[in-house]
């Protein structure tokens, strides 16, 4: 069996170990984080780094709106949909490390440009997805405190699936097979859940927010139909938020769907929290660009605030240290990856395809 794949098949062995009791393991972080920080990995990344890829990015993303301008009403627009949704993906990306404070150490530069890149760049609230992903941070994989496994739509376990009800219910049933067709609906859910999100209490500066976030949408659409004919306007957007919904899916959806989830009055200390409910993806210098960083999702989990070019260097150090301490780490490739997590979604939907009083 390869290093690093310590649990290929991560779901028992996992819950086995998340089961020990977290009082004895108090300084295990402590002591991995300390080996970390000796290595120079907590330092902030040289500032060349973001200079040079958010720059890249940057060029990206007016690159591809500056080719709609230059097709002109052409279906070759269609094209450039596809390069935009990919563009709109690596803005996500950004305004993924801005949240964390890895570009920037204090606060208010952060939000700043969180806020110009997430709701004017992309309709991405700021605001909103700060507040879901800490949560997501906070307490990775819990029923009942991930709102990234929230059964609204999809089930992610057995005992959800047996409580679901609504569209959760129907969909549940068949939700591997389903899952990648209502990815291509993400980027509106995206949209959609950013504009709920102004008329909650939690969200802060929501005049600001709402600005940007129609901004967007205005210049976008304005773009969009000013330059091409309604029927190429209309499939140019179709494809264009579509493809930006699989590309946010195919980034996120390794990290922790087919991972173990937690319950009520299931307590994990930090370090196997982290590391028992995450999956590191393989693959090489293009995966690691495409998922901006993310596939490196257990050293993430663990130093969120880590720039992103320290997550591969940090990645020896942690998987040694899991070894050490008896703590399974799953790290597979990105193919197998999904196979994982589309295993889980159909297992856990199985209770919904059971005839009506079956036992």
């Amino acid at each position: 069996m390869p290093a690093t794949e310590v649990n290929p098949s991560p779901a028992e062995p996992d819950v086995r170990t998340a089961r020990r009791p977290a009082s004895a393991r108090g300084s295990d972080f402590a002591r991995l984080s300390r080996r970390v920080a000796e290595a120079g990995l907590l330092d902030r990344a040289p500032a060349h780094y973001y200079v040079l890829r958010l720059g890249l990015i940057g060029l990206f993303f007016f690159g591809g709106w500056a080719a709609v301008f230059v097709l002109g009403d052409s279906w070759w627009q269609m094209l450039t949909a596809v390069v935009l949704a990919a563009a709109f993906g690596q803005v996500a990306l950004a305004a993924h490390d801005l949240a964390h404070r890895q570009v920037f150490r204090n606060r208010v530069p952060s939000e700043v440009c969180g806020r110009l890149v997430g709701n004017l760049g992309i309709g991405m609230s700021y605001g909103w997805w700060q507040d879901k992903h800490t949560r997501h941070h906070a307490n990775p994989n819990h029923e009942d405190l991930d709102p990234d496994v929230n059964p609204d739509v999809l089930v992610w376990s057995k005992d959800q699936a047996a409580a679901a009800s609504g569209v959760a219910r129907f969909v549940g049933r068949y939700q591997a097979f389903l899952f990648y067709p209502l990815l291509t609906l993400e980027g509106l859910n995206l949209h959609a859940q950013s504009v709920r999100a102004l008329f909650q209490p939690y969200m802060k500066k929501r005049g600001l927010e709402a600005v940007l976030l129609i901004g967007h949408f205005a210049v976008y659409l304005a773009i969009v139909f000013s330059v091409m004919s309604p029927d190429k306007a209309i499939l140019f957007v179709v494809i264009n938020q579509a493809l930006f919904g699989v590309y946010l899916g195919n980034v996120f959806a390794p990290n922790h769907k087919g991972m173990p989830t937690l319950k009520k009055g299931e307590k994990l200390d930090f370090l196997r929290k982290q590391v028992l409910t995450s999956r590191n993806v393989r693959g090489g210098w293009f995966v690691d660009n495409a998922m901006g960083g993310l596939n490196y999702q257990i050293e993430h989990h663990l130093f969120p605030n880590m720039p992103t070019p320290h997550l591969r260097r940090a990645q020896p150090i942690v998987r040694q240290y899991c070894a050490e301490i008896g703590i399974p780490y799953h790290e597979t490739g990105f193919v197998r990856s999904h196979v994982e997590a589309m295993r889980h979604l159909h297992d856990a939907g199985a209770p919904l395809r059971r005839p009506a009083g079956a036992v």
